[in-house]
């Protein structure tokens, strides 16, 4: 039975990146083996900028979730406060006909007066 161990594996491509990036920065004279050690520093920088870059997107996966399932119970805390809204609100009409009673009796008066 094999045992696994806690050490991740390197991709491919994040070797080859940082011997690109490590390539890129050489100065004249330096060793191949300076150039290896480089670019194993800057593998390791990459690793721990995905690691972290997995942790921040965990934590918001976290909280995306929370926020759906106060969402998720929201609507029925909603549908409750607007249950007594679905009778008729009286304050329109009679605001409404308060209005055409003022406004006939204003005409009615008016033609009196002139």
């Amino acid at each position: 039975m094999a045992r696994y161990s806690k050490k991740e594996k390197v991709s491919e491509q994040t070797k080859e990146e940082a011997m690109v990036l490590a390539k890129g920065i050489q100065k004249p004279g330096q060793t191949k083996e300076q150039t290896k050690l480089v670019a194993q520093g800057i593998q390791k920088g990459i690793e721990l900028y995905k690691k972290q870059h997995k942790e921040k997107s965990r934590d918001l996966d976290k909280k995306l979730r929370k926020a759906k399932d106060v969402l998720a119970q929201a609507p029925s805390e909603n549908e409750e406060l607007q249950a007594p809204k679905t009778g008729v609100n009286i304050l329109p009409w009679s605001l409404l006909v308060l209005s055409w009673i003022g406004f006939t009796g204003f005409l009615y008066l008016s033609d009196f007066a002139g």
